[in-house]
């Protein structure tokens, strides 16, 4: 990483001799293909596509009529190996490309590559070396496309990547929610001077404007005022001067504000304007913060009236004379909010450093179709954004040295948003935000530092019969710590902070070292033990009268929720009692009224008509998939309610998968005949989410989901689980009516939500008219 924060310091010495460690830098570069490069004046930005082989855990079910009949279990788990595509982009000094493309060369093994796509001044600058070094030819992209190219492909594909800047602030940066339609938008780029382009789709950008008035004004004027050659000195200097010193006020010139044009005392009246008229040497930090406002300034009223011209709300700056600097991004934001009076937000990019090399890489990678494809980043392999003053800590510049990374996967679904929500560019999916809620924060970053020994040793259990397994874990174990650790320091550095973040870097971590699935054999336990009560289950519920009945299937819909192994207090009691079950489950329940209680208006709505369709998403496997989702699914049915069940693509915890959902489907379909006609019928519908997360993103599903959503003319949305219905979706709003339910099983939460220890969420929400 770069000495500032992944960014580049100009002309600054640097150590050459650091090692490179490859599995940390270049990883999976043995199976590299396609590259790209973005050479500017100070950093190289190497993007390049490989293959990554990993384990996936797969269900097969027994065949109980055959050869397999003997068998006492529902299906067998097998560990298998799939191959899936990877993204990696690598920011380093210019000082080391030829370190790097040496280290490149002697690790690349059977690259199909000929040709490197290359952008950036510096392609020109480095042709030559790169031909020879690596046996390609450099094919020189336009830069200005591949900025754009770049930009469309970060925001539509990494939730949280757009901030706003607000010094001061704890935290100082402020994410976005992507809208679902990026465009159009403005990006403000400031290099040597300054360019406006108005984007309106994927492939069609304007430049509208701009000024020679940029970054090398800045850098060129700075160094003839402070002597300082250095670009990031020169920021240094600006961000401990006091631009009053040098600047003439509103206040000097009228004795205090101009009232009648609105105009504050403190507002700069002219740039430099005291340097003429008062007898004294200034400081280079006084001069070199006036020059940064001097600038920072003149963009950001410009910025503000091309918006206005184009009526664009979204404007994004980036550029070599951005780079995440907490001191220009503040003057920036000032600016553009002084000028546009609020109307305007300067939105920035956590890669932005990137986006050129991003583009570079999309041109020579059309023939695979990267667009058609959804991407996640990996946090397991990148370093996150690191933004913070020197000044205030200077430790955290340097902490990774000079190399900075970010990794992304390709995801095998295409993912949309649920066609269901109200406002899908105003949701949010998580219901805290922990990098503005300090005391959060600190409890759930606790909370999983106490619990990764036990999520290492329940890695090793799940695979006995590998040697290497103890091993493996402790790898995870630190990989996993040490993310916590960053983010204890920089809870801003993947974007927001949130339970299911934690979550899914969690995920990813357990997946870079082998173990995709911990809990496989526990859920094929509980979905053994659950099965054999599925008939008495339901003899009993159809023993009721109406009204008893539905509060009862509401009751052991809440009961299989509480077999969830993700939450300490349960999985606790789990461990240490092999007896505990359904019946015990309900003895836990809070008594009504429930901490949020609409179960009344629920069974008022059931007396009318029926629903058309149901959108439910399931939880965990065992208990809570059979013997309370299937009944209530069942109950469904019988009124007349199509009914489409989503699950999980890939494990997390004990959440049931798609896979483990049709083999439990089966075995339930032919002990019952409702569930059985339904499935024949297509009145019951098995999908997957396109997720492989505890909690649920209704922003990022699989498109086959939607698009059945639609097709089925969906009215109503059921969400069950602490992670679906709380720490995410506590607060989505619908287009239709929703069910929102879940056992409180954390003590803290609970807390905060004013209830206790296995409270009960229940919460019936129909659309605001």
């Amino acid at each position: 990483m770069a000495a500032s924060g992944g960014r580049g310091r100009s002309g600054d010495s640097m150590d050459k001799s650091i090692t490179l460690p490859p599995d940390e830098i270049f990883r999976n570069l043995e199976n590299a293909k396609r590259f790209a490069i973005d050479i500017g004046g100070s950093l190289t930005k190497l993007a390049y596509y490989s293959t990554v082989q990993h384990k996936v855990a797969k269900v097969r079910s027994f065949d109980h009529t055959g050869k397999d009949a003997d068998h006492e279990q529902l299906y067998e788990i097998s560990v298998q190996e799939e191959i899936t595509a990877r993204l990696h982009f690598i920011k380093f000094e210019n000082a080391y490309i030829e370190i790097c493309l040496d280290f490149i060369k002697d690790h690349l093994v059977n690259t199909e590559t000929k040709v490197i796509k290359a952008t950036g001044g510096g392609a020109y600058k480095f042709k030559d070396l790169i031909e020879k070094k690596l046996g390609l030819k450099v094919d020189k992209e336009d830069e200005m496309t591949c900025l754009i190219k770049g930009c469309n492909f970060v925001l539509k594909n990494i939730p949280h990547e757009a901030f706003v800047y607000v010094k001061h602030a704890d935290p100082e940066f402020r994410f976005q929610t992507t809208h679902p339609n990026i465009f159009p938008y403005l990006l403000v780029n400031i290099g040597s001077g300054v360019s406006i382009v108005k984007v309106e789709a994927e492939d069609k950008f304007e430049r509208i404007g701009g000024s020679s008035i940029g970054g090398g004004t800045f850098w060129g004027l700075g160094a003839l005022l402070t002597k300082t050659k250095r670009f990031d000195e020169l920021l240094q200097l600006a961000a401990k001067g006091h631009h009053t010193n040098v600047d003439m006020l509103v206040k000097d010139i009228y004795g205090g504000a101009y009232q009648i044009l609105g105009l504050t005392g403190n507002l700069i009246a002219s740039s430099f304007g005291k340097s003429a008229t008062i007898d004294k040497d200034f400081s280079k930090e006084d001069m070199a913060k006036s020059l940064l406002h001097m600038i920072s300034n003149d963009i950001g009223q410009l910025a503000c009236l091309y918006a206005k011209q184009h009526n664009l709300s979204q404007v994004y700056f980036g550029g070599f004379f951005i780079r995440g600097h907490p001191v220009t991004m503040h003057t920036i934001s000032y600016s553009i909010n002084f000028f546009s009076k609020g109307e305007v937000q300067a939105l920035f990019l956590r890669h932005e450093g990137y986006l050129g090399t991003i583009g570079a890489f999309l041109k020579g990678a059309e023939q695979d179709n990267p667009n058609m494809y959804s991407w996640g980043e990996n946090y397991a392999g990148s370093s996150g954004l690191m933004s913070t003053s020197p000044d205030i800590y200077p430790m955290q510049r340097t902490r990774s040295g000079t190399f900075d990374m970010l990794e992304m996967d390709r995801l095998e679904r295409q993912l949309v948003n649920l066609p269901l929500l109200s406002d899908p560019s105003s949701y949010v999916p998580d219901t805290v935000d922990l990098t503005e809620d300090a005391m959060a924060r600190e409890y759930w970053l606790s909370c999983f530092e106490e619990a990764l020994e036990g999520v290492a040793k329940r890695a090793v259990a799940s695979q006995p019969e590998a040697k290497d397994a103890t091993d493996r874990a402790q790898k995870f174990q630190q990989k996993y710590f040490n993310k916590l650790q960053t983010l204890r320091h920089q809870p801003f550095a993947y974007g927001s902070l949130t339970v299911r973040s934690l979550l899914d870097t969690r995920e990813h971590c357990l997946n870079e070292f082998n173990f995709p699935d911990p809990y496989s054999k526990v859920k094929q336990k509980e979905n053994d033990i659950a099965l054999k009560y599925f008939q008495r289950v339901i003899k009993s519920l159809d023993a009721l009268g109406w009204e008893e009945k539905q509060f009862a299937l509401v009751k052991g819909l809440l009961a299989g929720n509480v077999f969830d192994w993700g939450a300490k207090a349960v999985s606790e009691v789990l461990e240490s009692n092999s007896e505990f079950g359904f019946e015990e489950a309900k003895e836990k329940l809070q008594a009504r009224p429930w901490l949020v209680d609409t179960y009344n208006d629920w069974i008022a709505r059931l007396r009318g008509s029926p629903h058309k369709c149901a959108l439910i998403f399931v939880d965990n496997s065992g208990i809570d998939i059979i013997l309370g989702i299937f009944p209530f699914v069942r109950e469904l049915l019988a009124r007349g309610t199509e009914v489409i069940l989503a699950c999980n693509s890939g494990p997390a915890l004990n959440d049931v998968t798609y896979n483990e959902s049709l083999i439990v489907t089966e075995c339930i379909a032919a002990m019952d005949t409702t569930i059985q006609s339904a499935l024949q019928d297509e009145r019951l519908i098995l999908v997957q989410t396109g997720s492989s997360s505890p909690c649920l993103d209704l922003s990022r599903l699989d498109k086959g989901l939607a698009t059945l959503v639609k097709e089925r003319n969906t009215d109503l949305v059921i969400i069950e689980g602490m992670g679906r219905a709380i720490h995410t979706n506590y607060y989505a709003s619908f287009q239709c009516e929703s069910l929102k339910l879940a056992v409180i099983k954390n003590s803290w939460l609970a807390e905060r939500l004013q209830g206790k220890i296995f409270s009960v969420v229940f919460k019936y929400e129909t659309p605001s008219k």
